[in-house]
């Protein structure tokens, strides 16, 4: 493991985060947007569903594809390359004419997004040691609460008073700067390359999968990812069609959400680190039932109790994964990390897109364009959420000296 200064470090998690926080906008630009886009081409729940899906199935496959040559290639190289990919591919998503193209472009993004995605979590195991690994997470994790408190109000802005191709443009731009900014910064990380023949491409996959500890943790990634994308990608649909909330207040949804997980990501990084990852995670996804219940089961409410409901599910929903990310990537045997966080990318976009789909055909839009099933996909939530509490003691992890 290469050792950095405080200083580098630092800057090396900045620069990851901001490449995550461009994936991560990308990702979720399409859930505030889909009041417009299913006005924009005439589609219903259903067909906006695939579009989210598609980016998550795609990322699902090209992850699993990665797990043949994750590990032969140099870190740095390859998550740049991902990236430079992914910026066109989100360029793409800007120019589409209709929805089919749309639909290819979106899926374009994720199989590129999905690698990326893998190389940050590895290149984080890779250099932080574990002592500080929650924390550090929990830095690369703030990208969410960026994106949420500045990227998607923004997108959304450019979306209203432009078009909605507006947001996806900003995103390819974002992603150039990055990428200057990423090939300055990162370092060259080749620690884990080996002059071994393997036997055949899918050696390091076949690897991985025999050790039952990396199946444990991979499952354990899917209850959670579960859990919180069957509900996710519908709370913009749900609160326009039965909160009542207007839709040009959208943006303080995820500007007062995000504010707050950007304060209370790194609350939660620093207590994983200082009082253990795994009992933490237990506390903050136990906590996180009452808001997978309360915003898929309330009717019409006024603004600032819907921000409250929305706000606490944004904290707890997403600050599960600061403890469960840590424990995830200690799980992994050191010399196949990146082969681990790819099939780990694969069984997350896997587990997000069964979640959208599933959702997308319970819940259904009446004449009046209220929504119906919502609840009954909360349930189904907070069913895989506890699963993966009880799951979580039976990932161990390997590198606790570290």
């Amino acid at each position: 493991m290469p050792t950095l200064t405080p200083q580098r470090e630092r800057t090396l998690l900045l620069t990851l985060a901001g490449i995550q926080f461009s994936h991560v906008l990308d990702f979720m630009i399409m859930m505030p947007l889909g009041p417009v886009l299913i006005r924009a081409f005439g589609i219903g729940t259903h067909q906006f569903g695939l579009l989210v899906a598609s980016y998550s199935f795609s990322a699902a496959l090209s992850g699993l594809l990665a797990t043949t040559f994750v590990d032969r290639f140099e870190r740095k190289r390859m998550l740049l390359t991902m990236f430079g990919l992914f910026g066109l591919a989100t360029l793409a998503c800007g120019l589409a004419p209709g929805y089919a193209t749309l639909l290819v472009a979106r899926g374009l993004a994720g199989a590129f997004g999905g690698i990326m995605g893998a190389m940050v979590q590895t290149m984080i195991g890779d250099v932080i040691p574990y002592a500080r690994r929650a924390k550090a997470g929990s830095m690369v994790s703030a990208a969410f609460s960026v994106s949420t408190v500045a990227g998607v109000p923004l997108s959304l802005w450019l979306a209203n008073h432009y078009q909605w191709r507006a947001p996806f443009m900003l995103i390819a731009a974002l992603t150039l700067l990055f990428i200057v900014i990423g090939w300055r910064v990162l370092p060259d990380l080749r620690h884990h390359l080996s002059t071994e023949r393997r036997a055949h491409p899918f050696s390091d996959l076949f690897a991985v999968m025999r050790d039952a500890n990396h199946l444990r943790a991979l499952l354990f990634s899917a209850l959670i990812i579960f859990s919180g994308f069957s509900v996710i990608p519908y709370i913009t649909l749900y609160s326009v069609s039965n909160v009542g909330i207007s839709l040009h207040d959208i943006p303080l949804v995820y500007l007062v959400g995000g504010m707050a997980t950007l304060v209370t990501a790194r609350l939660i990084g620093h207590v994983a680190d200082a009082r253990g990852k795994v009992q933490v995670y237990r506390g903050v996804a136990l906590a996180a039932t009452l808001p997978l219940l309360v915003v898929t089961q309330i009717g019409a409410a006024p603004l600032w109790l819907w921000l409250g409901c929305t706000t606490t599910f944004f904290v707890l929903v997403s600050g599960r994964m600061i403890p469960a990310m840590a424990i995830i990537t200690s799980a992994a045997q050191p010399r196949l990390r990146g082969t681990f966080m790819s099939l780990h990318a694969t069984t997350q976009s896997l587990a997000m897109a069964l979640a959208t789909t599933l959702a997308g055909w319970l819940i259904t839009q009446d004449s009046a364009g209220h929504l119906s099933g919502y609840g009954t996909v909360g349930f189904i939530a907070i069913g895989a959420n506890a699963v993966a509490i009880a799951f979580v003691a039976r990932v161990v992890m390997h590198d606790q000296a570290g």
